[in-house]
């Protein structure tokens, strides 16, 4: 099956933009794109890294890239970008959960570093996993956007784009909570846990390439302040316009206020 095409391409700053007709094609574009640069990486180094968030956002778009033949996953390290501080592996919300459900149950990658967000030692874990993340080149970060603007758990609040951190303990904007909440991942906003661990801006960007990929209407608004508002953490979405190496995926919906 062809690579849709996009309905629409400009760029932002260093940022370049692709518009697709609808979730599906977005999600069948960004895919192709994963699996080339994953492809890529294995072609040229035997190995490859990647960065995946959790998010209902994403289900469609991995859903598409694990189900894509001819990559060798074996080969290939998985990372993820956040976890709630607190939450067991097992809780339906976890992103462990999450990851291990749309990803690790459907192709059997080499390694899959998780965030153990359930630790009795949060600081020591962010140091765990910052080392792990600088032990080995990541070819790849595949992230979305919140509705409050935020790049994995890097809420307006807490977002630094000059962090001299790899890895940190931060609390999370209650609109984000309330995203959790409206997305299903919990029944109301006082069972949402107030503190997660996060990788920060730097951390995420310092990837060979970033696939950024924002479907649905109600990421319209925060599109929309990330590409004309300021470059500011107010909207830390609006670094990605500093990237060069990333692309940002967009479908119809939530490029409609644009």
């Amino acid at each position: 099956m062809p690579v849709p095409e996009p309905i629409r391409t400009f760029q932002v700053d260093a940022l370049a933009v692709r518009v697709y007709a609808s979730h599906d094609h977005l999600a069948a574009a960004a895919a192709a794109a994963a699996h080339q640069c994953l492809a890529e990486a294995l072609s040229s180094r035997g190995v490859a890294a990647a960065i995946l968030a959790s998010a209902a956002s994403q289900v469609r778009f991995l859903d598409v890239l694990t189900r894509l033949p001819g990559l060798d996953w074996s080969r290939v390290t998985l990372f993820h970008m956040d976890e709630y501080l607190g939450l067991p592996a097992e809780h339906p919300a976890s992103f462990r959960h999450f990851l291990r459900q749309h990803v690790q149950q459907r192709v059997p990658v080499r390694t899959f570093h998780y965030i153990q967000g359930d630790t009795w030692l949060p600081l020591d874990e962010c140091q765990r996993y910052a080392t792990l993340l600088q032990a080995q080149r990541i070819d790849l970060c595949c992230l979305g956007i919140g509705e409050n603007g935020h790049l994995a758990f890097n809420d307006p609040p807490v977002a630094d784009f000059n962090d001299r951190h790899i890895v940190k303990i931060v609390k999370l904007d209650e609109a984000c909570r309330r995203q959790q909440v409206g997305e299903g991942a919990f029944p109301s906003l006082e069972v949402v846990p107030q503190y997660a661990l996060t990788l920060t801006l730097p951390a995420l960007c310092n990837v060979g390439r970033m696939i950024c990929v924002v479907p649905e209407q109600r990421k319209a608004a925060a599109v929309r302040q990330a590409l004309r508002g300021p470059i500011s953490p107010s909207c830390p979405a609006s670094f990605l316009r500093r990237q060069a190496h990333c692309t940002l995926y967009l479908d119809a919906d939530s490029a409609s206020l644009l």
